[in-house]
């Protein structure tokens, strides 16, 4: 029986539309401010690289964002739904971990090719055309994917919460995004994914307490803990513990997150978003930032599914609940709608337009990342590789803002078409790895090994495709009697597609390089990647590109001192980021897993609130830090704001305005001919 939507459809193209253009407006303001004190001209370089100056704070920040898909939040809060305490845990670890090991490709990619823009410009410098090709071809699949699962699954909640049209949700909620996108580039989406993240952290605070302090129907994690015991003895769960929903031995749950640590492989290391990020960070800074990135982004989907996933079993025997009196039905929950549910049950109207706000926010954010990469790779990749080497700065802006648009049409187009054959986020979620983590060795093997050849590196993905492709059919086939939505997106099939995809390359890569002689790569060729010549830019704005941030010349001895940092930082990660992988996957869950514990109310009453600290620490690390570091270029600007309104000219541009601190003073000339204090950078 259909649910009522709980808000208007007034209400939702308010929020879809409204929102959308108001972050618009205030990147297009922010762009002009930026421009105007700060000399941070649009160039093809500040536009998909953001001048590579970015700190560790807003790295941070936009990881956290990134990652944050509509699939986080309504992923994670079904397979609470599902398997108890275990799904949340299993999805934030198995999710979390691609985060910290990125941080070491992301260290490497700044030492052996400083001037990229795309990671597939690496794969071009070491391989050639050939190889270029494949990868270009994974890559634009695994964008595809993701920005298909952000569409699907936010135009989901969107209908279910205010009864939008499926169809028109897909294309309305790209909209805002693809302005402030096409106005900031990446600078702009690293500024809104400050925002949006900060607005999710609190927007998942206010349920959780909710949940777990003052609602009238459960109010305590002991109340929760109390109608849990009653809904596994009314409904157990195969295969957990007692059929308990509060234990970390789960079957299914377990299955899950091999899928799930499998498959998102595929989508951070072939993202090209997630290098874009790698690449804008200043280099002393994109560590620090994907460190605490990963780490803040796992309270996320932790204490999001931990409170709403359990919050609908709890509730879904009470008539707060929208299905009540009946369970939810399985397509609803596949869909993503257990958390809109449990956001109604707990705060009615006030909970579903909170989680409409969250789903926006997690839609939107993510999504400019997607535009953003794919734009990077149709500008650098394929027009400039392909069509025009000689493109000048401007003619790179310009393809960059139309790929933005194409995009966004084509996958809104693309996401409507899979909504009305029955494609959920769901059912993408757990396909993505089947289709793209094949090519994640070769990939990184670029990076970190020097005897990896063109063979291996250009066969072993579409091998491995080959067979995983096979592995999932034939199962799905074998256990499902025939090839359908239903038999194909069950968990065992997508979990023997997903494994042979990650790893029959630890097969091919080997043979095919020993076979046909390994390449002994010294990695000149990607040092010798060009940053684009934006001079024609700059000079249309009357800006030096030296004052342009990341315009600067960099010395030899700048370059030594950068490239001695980077390997520090190097040895540093390796070791860091696997510790705390083994931690995650394996010191903390394992020993719960093999012992079936069962929680005790105690126990889980500490597992909430442990889930609670861990987001306040989000908050700090990616809310209030990346204030912390930027104070002095906030308060520069401001200041210049208030001479420019005060009439006294004050337009202070170049680096100073920028860094505020460190530096000594000159003087530079500003509108109306007078002359102002201005900073320039001290030589380090």
């Amino acid at each position: 029986m259909p649910i009522t939507p709980p808000l208007s459809q007034g209400f939702g193209y308010g929020i879809v539309l409204g929102l959308g253009f108001a972050f618009a407006f205030g990147m297009i303001l922010t762009t002009y401010v930026l421009k105007r004190y700060n000399a941070e001209v649009q160039t093809s370089e500040m536009f998909s690289t953001a001048g590579r100056t970015v700190k560790s704070g807003l790295v941070a920040s936009a990881v956290v964002s990134s990652w944050t898909w509509a699939a986080t939040l309504l992923q994670s809060s079904g397979v609470a739904y599902r398997y108890g305490v275990s799904g949340p845990f299993w999805y934030a670890s198995g999710a979390t971990v691609q985060i910290l090991l990125f941080a070491t490709l992301a260290i490497e990619l700044k030492r052996k090719a400083p001037n990229a823009h795309t990671f597939l410009e690496i794969i071009r410098a070491r391989y050639g055309v050939y190889g270029h090709l494949v990868f270009t071809v994974f890559g634009l699949m695994t964008n595809i994917l993701v920005t298909a699962m952000l569409l699907t699954g936010g135009s989901a909640v969107v209908t279910s919460l205010t009864g939008v049209p499926t169809a028109a949700a897909c294309f309305l909620l790209p909209v805002g995004v693809v302005m402030y996108t096409i106005a900031g580039g990446i600078k702009a989406t690293f500024l809104t994914d400050y925002i949006h993240t900060l607005m999710i952290l609190i927007i998942i605070l206010i349920f959780a307490f909710t949940a777990y302090t003052t609602n009238a129907n459960l109010g305590s994690p002991a109340k929760v803990y109390d109608l849990l015991t009653t809904a596994a003895k009314a409904n157990p769960v195969a295969g957990n513990a007692e059929g308990s929903y509060l234990t970390m031995r789960s079957q299914e749950g377990a299955i899950f997150f091999v899928i799930n640590l499998v498959g998102n492989f595929g989508t951070v290391f072939m993202d090209n978003g997630y290098y874009n990020k790698a690449i804008a960070a200043s280099p002393v800074h994109a560590l620090p930032g994907y460190v605490m990135g990963g780490l803040s982004w796992f309270a996320i989907p932790w204490l999001a599914a931990t409170t709403m996933g359990l919050s609908a079993l709890a509730l879904e025997s009470n008539p707060v609940f929208p299905t009540f009196p009946n369970k939810m039905p399985n397509d609803d929950v596949t869909a993503g709608l257990v958390l809109p549910y449990a956001a109604v049950a707990l705060l009615g109207k006030g909970g579903a337009a909170a989680t409409l706000l969250l789903v926006f926010m997690a839609v939107t954010s993510a999504s400019s990342s997607e535009y953003i990469a794919v734009s990077s790779i149709f500008t650098y990749d394929v027009y400039q590789t392909y069509f025009n080497p000689q493109a000048s700065g401007k003619m790179l802006i310009n393809m960059a803002h139309s790929f933005v648009i194409i995009y966004a049409i084509l996958l809104a187009a693309f996401s409507t078409g899979l909504y009305y054959i029955g494609i959920s986020m769901g059912y993408l979620y757990l396909m993505m790895g089947v289709i793209i983590s094949s090519a994640v060795l070769p990939a990184t093997l670029t990076l970190m090994w020097s005897k990896q050849n063109l063979a291996a590196a250009a066969l072993s993905p579409i091998l491995g495709l080959a067979c995983s492709l096979i592995a999932w059919l034939v199962t799905a086939k074998k256990e499902g009697g025939s090839l359908s939505v239903a038999s194909t997106g069950a968990n065992n099939p997508m979990l023997a597609g997903n494994v042979v995809a990650l790893l029959s390359p630890c097969i091919f890569v080997p043979v095919l390089t020993y076979a046909f002689g390994p390449q002994n790569y010294d990695y000149m060729s990607m040092a010798a990647i060009r940053l684009a010549n934006d001079e024609d830019v700059a000079e249309a704005a009357h800006v030096d590109l030296e004052d342009i941030p990341g315009g600067a010349t960099r010395t030899v001895i700048d370059s030594e001192a950068e490239q001695k940092n980077l390997q520090r930082a190097s040895l540093i990660a390796k070791s860091l980021t696997c510790f705390m992988t083994l931690a995650l996957i394996i010191l903390w869950p394992m020993p719960m897993y093999g012992s079936a514990y069962i929680f005790s109310k105690k126990f889980f009453t500490g597992w909430v609130s442990v889930g609670i600290l861990w987001m306040f620490c989000s908050v700090f690390c990616v809310g209030l830090y990346p204030l912390f570091e930027g104070r002095h270029s906030m308060a520069n600007t401001f200041k210049s704001i208030v001479r420019d309104l005060s009439g006294r000219g004050g337009v202070i541009k170049g680096r100073a305005a920028r860094e505020g601190s460190g530096s000594e003073e000159s003087t530079s000339p500003v509108e109306g001919g007078e002359k102002v204090p201005v900073v320039t950078e001290k030589s380090e």
